[in-house]
């Protein structure tokens, strides 16, 4: 049996976190792959057969050639290089390739964890960009979001993390504008609310809509083959990925009551836990073949 045919599609009574992301088309191939290559290629920093990578995402749904796209892709960026054993091509991860996956696996892996105590202090950052310079406004914005800023008016940024000024200041060093920015470091003032700043700076309804959605995804989840839980611990992964980009992870002070945010977390621990050890396995006897 090949591993395509050992790794099916779920038919029929799959779980929604499967059916549902094809459904709506949401989970790219490149993506998907960069998922894999962090979960089990980046941990043992071995070569991967391109026919592993291909059976793996077919069994995700992903046709053949969008997988060898996402592959080309990859490689084109710098983050995968190939050599070839006769006719057979394998790839491995290069030093920026594991970089990256490091530092995804970390915030990954290290967001949910307990928040340390709020001391009450905040972050505001002021930048000065000309509204002609939309790329470089996408990308201030894109970067300041990945350290869990938000913005509640033009120009302005805060954070209730003070300790999150030396990587902002990385990030404005990177786009050529610490000339043009100032920050502060502080309690609250007098004027106005916390709440409102709040609101205008992030859109947690929408954060905690999606970790409904993923509570709701991942209710139930029992894979017993082992073909379904390499499965499921993709999506599961997957999934969890975008919230450290989506959560800017507020001291509980600034957060709704019985915010969803925390049973999510919980619920990715607890399944990531239970289904590491046999995806891991399973993973391993795919790669390992001759």
């Amino acid at each position: 049996m090949s591993a395509a045919e050992s790794l099916p599609v779920l038919p029929g009574n799959e779980h929604p976190a499967l059916s549902r992301r094809r459904e709506l088309g949401a989970t790219s191939a490149r993506s998907l792959l960069l998922t894999v290559l962090g979960e089990f290629v980046l941990p043992r920093d071995e070569p991967v057969w391109t026919q592993v990578l291909l059976d793996v995402l077919g069994a995700l749904d992903v046709e053949p050639k969008s997988a060898r796209q996402a592959l080309a892709r990859t490689a084109a960026e710098g983050l995968l290089e190939s050599d070839r054993a006769g006719r057979r091509v394998r790839w491995s991860l290069t030093p920026s390739g594991r970089r990256l996956l490091t530092d995804g696996a970390e915030r990954i892996y290290g967001f949910g964890t307990a928040a340390k105590p709020w001391d009450g202090r905040w972050l505001v950052l002021l930048v000065s960009v000309p509204e002609a310079r939309r790329q470089l406004r996408h990308r201030l914005r894109t970067r300041l979001a990945w350290a869990g800023l938000g913005s509640p008016a033009p120009g302005v940024w805060v954070s209730p993390d003070p300790g999150k000024q030396p990587e902002v200041a990385d990030v404005l060093a990177d786009l050529g504008l610490a000339a043009v920015s100032s920050s502060f470091v502080g309690p609250f003032g007098g004027i106005g609310a916390q709440g409102d700043v709040v609101a205008q700076a992030w859109d947690l309804a929408e954060v905690e809509q999606a970790y409904e959605e993923f509570l709701d995804e991942f209710s139930g989840a029992e894979p017993t083959a082992p073909a379904e839980v390499l499965a499921h611990q993709i999506h599961l992964v997957h999934a969890w990925r975008r919230f450290p980009f989506l959560d800017p992870r507020l001291p509980s002070e600034l957060l709704p009551a019985h915010w969803a945010g925390t049973r999510a977390a919980e619920r990715f621990a607890h399944l990531h836990a239970r289904w590491d050890r046999p995806a891991q396995q399973y993973w391993q006897g795919l790669a390992g073949r001759p």
